[in-house]
C-alpha cells in the first residue's frame, strides 16, 4: 500500500484527491452508490503509482505515504485495506 487517507478525511470526504489522481485509483466517488455511507475515501493500493498526486490537495492533508502515517492512525491502514479486500 503506497498512501493512506486517515482520520482528517472522516466526515469531509473532499474529492479533489479524487479529481486529481491519474490513475482513478481512490474510491467511492461522489456517484457511486456507497459514497453516502462511507465516512472517509480509499487508495486502492493495487491501483496507486505511488505519484503523490493527491497529496497536495486534500484540503484537510489526510493523505499520508504509508511510512509518513502517524502512529494514532495507524488503524488506518488496515481500513484502507479492508475497503479494497471486502
Amino acid at each position: 500500500m503506497t498512501y493512506i487517507i486517515a482520520e482528517p478525511c472522516v466526515g469531509t470526504k473532499d474529492t479533489a484527491c479524487v479529481d486529481a489522481c491519474p490513475v482513478d485509483c481512490i474510491h467511492p466517488k461522489a456517484d457511486e452508490e456507497d459514497f453516502e455511507t462511507e465516512e472517509l475515501l480509499y487508495i486502492d493500493p493495487d491501483e496507486c503509482i505511488d505519484c503523490g498526486a493527491c497529496v497536495p490537495v486534500c484540503p484537510v492533508s489526510a493523505i499520508f505515504a504509508e511510512e509518513d502515517l502517524p502512529d494514532e492512525w495507524a488503524a488506518y491502514t488496515e481500513r484502507n485495506a479492508a475497503y479494497y479486500s471486502g
